[in-house]
C-alpha cells in the first residue's frame, strides 16, 4: 500500500504536540498575556486556548473556570522577592525599595494582577486576596521591615517604627493611587511619599 505525504503530515504534527508541564505552562503564559492586554473582562478561555495554540478542551481539563485559571497563572508568573537593597540610608534604601516595587508593577504579571484588582467585583475579588497577599504584599512588606529595621540599628529609625502599620504605609499609597489616581508612579512622586510621610513616621 503507498501512504501519500498527505497522509504522514498529521503524524509528525501528532509526535510534536506539548504535553504535561510543557503544555501547561504555555496556557498559563497565555493567560497572563490575555490578562495583561484585554484584561480581566476581555479574557476568555478559548482565547487562552488560542494564544497557547491548544484546544479549549486542553484548558477545561485543568482548570474548569476562569477563577482558576487565573489565580494559578498569577502565582506562577510572580516574580521572586528582590534583595534588601543597601544604599547606605534608610531614605534611599526605601526609594529604591519603590522603584522595585513599580518595575513589579510595570511588569506583564504587574498588568495581569491589576487587571484583576481594577476589574473584578468584590465577591470575585476574594477568590485572589491569598494570591495577592501572599504574594505581594507579604513579601513587599517584609522587605520594608528588614529596611526599617536595619535603620533603627543605624541609630538612623526609632525603635517603635517596625510597627506593621508603618510597613504597610509605602504598599497601600502604591496600591491606592494605582487604581484610584491611575499613577505611573514617577520617582519625584516616590521622593515625595518618602520625604513627605515616611521619613517623618520614622525619625527618632
Amino acid at each position: 500500500m503507498v501512504t501519500s505525504r498527505w497522509t504522514a503530515a498529521p503524524s509528525r504534527a501528532a509526535s510534536s504536540r506539548r504535553r504535561g508541564p510543557v503544555l501547561e505552562r504555555a496556557i498559563l503564559d497565555s493567560a497572563l498575556e490575555q490578562l495583561s492586554t484585554v484584561g480581566w473582562s476581555g479574557l476568555t478561555m478559548e482565547g487562552v486556548a488560542a494564544g497557547a495554540q491548544t484546544g479549549k478542551a486542553a484548558v477545561y481539563r485543568r482548570w474548569p473556570s476562569k477563577q482558576d485559571l487565573v489565580v494559578d497563572a498569577l502565582q506562577a508568573g510572580l516574580p521572586k522577592p528582590e534583595d534588601v537593597p543597601d544604599c547606605g540610608s534608610v531614605r534611599e534604601d526605601l526609594l529604591q525599595m519603590c522603584r522595585q516595587m513599580r518595575s513589579a508593577m510595570t511588569s506583564r504579571t504587574g498588568y495581569a494582577l491589576m487587571s484583576v484588582i481594577h476589574e473584578c467585583d468584590m465577591a470575585t475579588a476574594k477568590r485572589f486576596q491569598e494570591v495577592i497577599v501572599a504574594g505581594v504584599i507579604e513579601p513587599s512588606v517584609e522587605l520594608i521591615r528588614q529596611v526599617v529595621q536595619r535603620g533603627v540599628e543605624r541609630g538612623e529609625v526609632r525603635s517603635a517604627a517596625t510597627d506593621e502599620f508603618v510597613c504597610d504605609v509605602i504598599p497601600a499609597m502604591m496600591m491606592y493611587r494605582s487604581k484610584v489616581c491611575a499613577s505611573e508612579w514617577p520617582d519625584e512622586e516616590f521622593t515625595r511619599l518618602i520625604d513627605q510621610v515616611v521619613m517623618p513616621m520614622l525619625r527618632p
